[in-house]
């Protein structure tokens, strides 16, 4: 009697621990269909970014998003996305809406880009093509986005992880990932992007990193927080954050420098500006102040002394 006892135990052990199991199994599955319930899409722009839009679009849709809108800043004579997007384009995931030869209309491209998506989609993720959102716990955004810690939420503000130029002068065909693994963080710095919910009245965008600045705002927990000019005391790197390739190489950022800027323009003033920045994140070499001031013409050692 205790052999069949012990027998007995034991057929009812492996039943509840298959019956866990399955169930374990149907949250998981449960948790994948529910993420896919809702339908998420990027608002991005792009200018000479022939380059790097193949790894950009190829990383969100891993990711899950569900469509990209690409809003064409290219000068009229510049290079054309259609070429190398053209099967994501045939596909109905990448939309180019033009916007060649127009300066200074960022905010515009992205109110029209709410305005006119804002109904038929849960979230709207708001990225430049060197920024790529990394969340260390999912694979899918949507499963990220799906989470009761957002239900309150209007926006999601992610925190910038800025890579560095790794030395490299030249650009290489290597995807951003390889070239550029080395970052660069301040405690306290925490400029970055958001990710606005759908279906809210009455956005009005003026602000490229926190879009309208009168709506809720919350981080990756689901916490409500106050941004003042872009710092914080507790940026999170680890775990939610944005992998800004700002810089590339020396050349890379000469080029982006030269091209100008969707909100400032081209002027020498702004140039000087974003040339200290980029040595305050790199390393200064006598190399790269040569080849910074032979391909723009300016002269930056006292900039950089000072």
């Amino acid at each position: 009697m205790k052999y069949i006892f012990k027998i007995h135990l034991i057929f009812i052990f492996f039943l509840l621990s298959k019956k866990y199991n399955i169930m374990n199994f149907k949250k998981k599955i449960n948790k994948i269909y529910n993420g896919n319930k809702i339908k998420v899409c990027i608002c991005t722009i792009g200018k000479l970014e022939n380059n790097y839009i193949l790894e950009f679009v190829e990383h969100y849709k891993k990711y899950g998003v569900d469509k990209i809108f690409l809003y064409d800043n290219n000068d009229i004579n510049d290079e054309s996305f259609y070429n190398i997007l053209s099967n994501y384009i045939r596909r109905n995931y990448v939309d180019i809406i033009n916007y060649r030869g127009k300066l200074r209309k960022q905010y515009k491209m992205y109110q029209e880009c709410y305005k006119k998506n804002y109904k038929k989609y849960d979230w709207l993720i708001y990225v430049d093509i060197d920024e790529f959102i990394n969340i260390k716990n999912n694979t899918n955004i949507k499963n990220f986005l799906y989470q009761n810690k957002f239900d309150k939420c209007q926006s999601i503000y992610l925190n910038w992880v800025i890579h560095t130029d790794n030395n490299l002068i030249y650009y290489d065909n290597r995807s951003l990932y390889k070239r550029f693994p080395d970052v660069k963080n301040f405690y306290n710095f925490c400029i970055g992007k958001s990710i606005i919910k759908g279906n809210i009245e009455g956005i009005k965008i003026n602000s490229c990193h926190l879009l309208d600045r009168k709506i809720g705002r919350c981080n990756a927990y689901g916490n409500i927080i106050k941004i003042s000019n872009f710092f914080c005391k507790e940026p999170d790197f680890n775990n939610y954050y944005i992998d800004h390739y700002q810089f590339k190489s020396t050349e890379e950022f000469i080029n982006k420098l030269n091209k100008g800027d969707c909100l400032y323009g081209y002027n020498n003033k702004y140039k000087y500006k974003k040339i200290k920045i980029y040595f305050k994140f790199n390393q200064i070499t006598q190399e790269k102040i040569n080849f910074i001031e032979f391909k723009t013409g300016l002269n930056i050692s006292n900039l950089i002394n000072n």
